[in-house]
């Protein structure tokens, strides 16, 4: 096997984000699973947050007609501090786990994002990698300030 055939096969090490955030932990679990929130970070994420709840992520394709982006399910929900879920992009046929905690401090809500549990072939690791930094920086921007940018 060659040296990339070895890489490939690799398992993809988690994806790990740390930001903290000045707010209360409850407007911070909001800003994660209400639809309001999600509409504005996510542009229209939904969670039924119970476990087995969906998870999914739907808006305009290029063409302007409804498409999927995300299917998840919520494994686990401890409002205001822990919320697991797997997801996968368009109709989920590839999933990675997501887990969230949320620790309250003296002034601030420490958020830690682990997304992991991605299959060696998953094409979705790198746009993680880069999204979550936006959407972290998104959600942290609108609960600090009331408003927040656009996803590029």
């Amino acid at each position: 096997m060659t040296r990339r055939g070895i890489l490939e096969k690799m398992p993809k090490p988690p994806l790990i984000f740390t930001y903290y955030t000045a707010a209360s932990i409850e407007k911070v679990w909001d800003g994660f699973v209400s639809k309001e929130a999600n509409r504005t970070i996510f542009m229209g994420a939904e969670f039924d947050v119970r476990p087995g709840g969906a998870m999914t992520w739907s808006g305009p394709g290029k063409d302007g007609k409804p498409m999927r982006y995300v299917t998840g399910e919520v494994l686990r929900a401890e409002p205001p501090k822990l919320l697991e879920y797997k997801f996968g992009m368009g109709e989920g046929k590839v999933m990675s786990h997501v887990k969230i905690e949320l620790t309250p401090e003296t002034e601030a809500v420490k958020v830690s994002v682990t997304n992991d549990g991605f299959a060696d072939d998953d094409p979705s690791y790198a746009q993680n990698a880069d999204g979550w930094p936006r959407i972290l920086s998104r959600l942290k921007t609108l609960l600090e300030t009331g408003k927040t940018f656009r996803p590029h």
